[in-house]
């Protein structure tokens, strides 16, 4: 506490000074911030082509994170991605750590649906073994965040979801060196300091960043301490050939404080049944970006990179009602769970723009190739200490499990945009993915010939795209995209010796379908959107008999389909020079339900079709008032998800511990305002969950453990900030 206080005091002290030099120059730059209004939240749509990327006819956002009246250092999701509509939030890894959403009613998990990237550079731990984010970048180092749906995926992946791309600031290019702190401090022991310098000489420009933040959390036993790390060189050889270095790292310890039952939650949602558990992602993100103009019509941007580290946890595993206690033999604990999996993930992706002329229009066509080289060494089950603090020591000299899940993959795409008129745009594409994936290694309790697979990844994929345009301010706007989900690491994993995976397992394959309007009418902004994405083939386990004996088979158990509205509009009621007010509502509506299927209960299968899918609420609404006046901007903000059910029998009464049962509807109200003083001094002051609501977002069928997990009640933030 006392040393981010005085680094923040030092900052102010190093302003004054410089500033004090020049009383006039102070009271001239005085006079000029009168005429500054605060920004206030916005999102807005990126351009027909941006960055060589086809946006036109795919429905996207951009969310601009800098001087947003959020709370960005908790990186609280239903506030950073209010205006997007149907953004389900899971409150899992402890305030600040991870974001973790999805759109359309799927499996927010890490955000595991999307294609995520950081400045245009891929983030994914592993897009084909496990595809979660452990890398997680500190939100006050972002500028901004483009948003992509699964209709576009062809141009960046095969994800149903899209990509969500992570733009971080950049360098002061007007000055040599400049710096940025942001010092925050809140409830639940929150203390959290960001810092920044940059600037340009010559050609050379460069951008670095170090965040701190430790908290004791919400609950008992939910401590966390992360750190983030981050460097951009930069260097424009002239005006059409620019390169860029970067190296980012993330990594934090999480205490788990365990799951709950439904008894335990209502009793005391900040109790916890673990005090032994700790979760470590550990992640470096280098890569190395080329842009080159070669001429008016043709330019080219190459990115290789990589990731690398290291995902740990030690638990001690079991439901919630199981008690990890002093065994009165020994007097100790029992020895915990030791989990490692280690990342190295290679990427290099070409793509290439060309502009040409048809219909006497400006067209343009985009192509590329993306080559990717993956080995996920995964290390399960060992055997770990009876200590109660983090230590990945194993007694044992081996892992139960020892696996490499190596993949390569080559994947080709082209889309072409034609613009038949000003009016009126159409484009067309194809992704073709080509790869395969090998599981080898041992597993303590299965025969060596039962490890090793061989997946082949062989995907031709399709997609339309039209835009038609009313007037300048109005459009309408849809698409349809195929997009599949390789089958992952852990579907393939035979947890005992009475399991089996099913040799003609096939891989998650389905499309997306999107139609909107969007546009201006007086003073009320808006974009409506339906949509259906069609999942086949998802994956699951089911019951059969093999030489008289009942065998638990990993296979394909079903397809499922979610339709659905979303709706934003935005309403002005004041917008004048230094004063506005407006209104917002994002809301969204899902119908998600197994078209067919059927799934193991204990020794036998039931039928699961017509069902509503798991994690997928009806209703999920967030609307806002919006206030700024010269220097001064808040937002208050009411955010509801309707009820959901857990698991795909929908199972309505809880479980006795707390596996499966409704996760109940929940409402909530946050207020956030910011003052800047000038250009360089800011404070922030946020209230979340203002009524002190319990609730929780998910029940989890994994990691971190299976149960009820309480979401965070009211707590304030306060931050403070100086740029020089």
């Amino acid at each position: 506490m006392r040393v981010l206080f005085l680094l923040f005091f030092f900052s102010f002290h190093l302003a004054f000074c410089q500033n004090n030099d020049n009383l006039m120059s102070d009271t001239l730059r005085d006079l000029e911030i009168k005429e500054y209004r605060f920004n206030i939240q916005e999102t807005k749509s990126l351009e027909s082509v941006h960055q060589l990327y086809i946006a036109s006819g795919k429905k996207n956002q951009v969310i601009f994170i800098k001087d947003m009246p959020a709370n960005l250092v908790e990186k609280t999701g239903r506030q950073i991605f209010a205006k997007v509509p149907g953004v389900f939030v899971y409150d899992m890894d402890g305030s600040g750590n991870q974001v973790n959403i999805a759109t359309r009613g799927l499996d927010p998990h890490r955000s595991w649906e999307y294609n995520l990237r950081q400045n245009g550079v891929m983030i994914n731990s592993d897009i084909y073994g496990y595809p979660a984010s452990h890398y997680s970048p500190p939100m006050e180092a972002i500028q901004k965040i483009e948003l992509l749906h699964g209709t576009a995926s062809l141009q960046y992946g095969a994800q149903f979801g899209g990509m969500i791309n992570y733009v971080t600031k950049d360098a002061d290019t007007t000055k040599q060196f400049s710096f940025e702190n942001l010092s925050s401090v809140g409830s639940y022991g929150l203390l959290s300091t960001f810092n920044a310098i940059g600037g340009k000489i010559a050609k050379f420009s460069y951008y670095a960043y170090y965040q701190k933040r430790v908290s004791d959390g919400f609950r008992q036993n939910a401590h966390s301490n992360a750190q983030a790390q981050f460097i951009r060189l930069n260097y424009t050889f002239s005006n059409s050939l620019n390169l860029r270095v970067e190296l980012g790292r993330s990594q934090y310890i999480y205490q788990i404080p365990g799951a709950l039952t439904d008894s335990m939650f209502y009793q005391n949602p900040r109790e916890s049944t673990r005090q032994r558990n700790y979760f470590n992602p550990d992640i470096y993100v280098p890569s190395l970006t080329l842009d080159w103009v070669f001429n008016k019509k043709s330019k080219i941007n190459w990115i290789t990179s990589a990731v690398l580290g290291q995902r740990n946890s030690v638990q001690f595993i079991g439901f919630a009602n199981v008690v990890d206690k002093i065994d009165a033999a020994t007097l100790q604990y029992k020895p915990r769970q030791v989990d490692r999996d280690f990342f190295n993930s290679y990427t290099s992706e070409l793509r290439w723009q060309y502009e040409y002329r048809f219909f006497k229009s400006k067209n343009i066509l985009l192509s590329g190739i993306r080559y990717i080289n993956n080995d996920l060494h995964r290390q399960q089950l060992g055997k770990g200490t009876t200590g109660t603090d983090f230590d990945l020591t194993i007694t044992s000299p081996n892992y139960g499990r020892d696996i490499h899940f190596k993949t390569q993959n080559i994947a080709f795409f082209v889309e072409n945009l034609i613009r038949i008129n000003q009016k009126f745009h159409i484009s067309t594409g194809v992704r073709y993915e080509n790869g395969q994936s090998l599981m080898s290694g041992i597993v303590a309790y299965l025969p060596n010939e039962k490890i090793p697979q061989n997946i082949a990844h062989r995907f031709p994929l399709l997609g339309i795209n039209f835009e038609y345009k009313f007037n300048q301010e109005n459009k309408l706007y849809g698409g349809w995209s195929q997009s599949y989900r390789p089958i992952l690491f852990s579907d393939i994993i035979l947890p005992t010796l009475l399991d089996k995976t099913d040799e003609n397992l096939k891989d998650a394959f389905g499309h997306s379908i999107e139609f909107g309007l969007k546009g201006n009418l007086a003073k009320l902004k808006y974009d409506l959107t339906f949509f259906q994405i069609l999942y086949k083939n998802r994956i699951g386990s089911i019951i059969t008999e093999n030489n008289g004996q009942n065998i638990v088979l990993k296979t394909n158990i079903g397809d499922s389909r979610t339709s659905g509205i979303e709706l934003y509009m935005e309403g002005k009621i004041m917008d004048e020079k230094l004063l506005h007010l407006s209104l917002f509502t994002s809301s969204s509506y899902f119908n998600g339900f197994y078209l067919n299927g059927k799934i193991r209960s204990g020794n036998e299968n039931k039928d699961i079709t017509g069902n509503r899918l798991e994690t997928v609420p009806k209703w999920i609404s967030r609307n806002g008032l919006q206030f700024s006046y010269k220097l001064f901007s808040s937002t208050l903000q009411y955010s509801y998800v309707a009820k959901s059910y857990s698991d795909a029998f929908n199972t309505v009464v809880p479980t006795q511990n707390g596996v499966q049962g409704i996760v109940p509807a929940y409402h909530l109200w946050d207020f956030n305002t910011s003052y800047r003083f000038n250009k360089q001094y800011i404070i922030k002051i946020g209230i979340n969950n203002i009524a002190n609501r319990s609730y929780f977002t998910k029940r989890p069928t994994g990691y971190p453990g299976q149960g009820v997990w309480s979401s965070d009640g009211r707590s304030i933030v306060v931050s403070l900030g100086i740029k020089l």
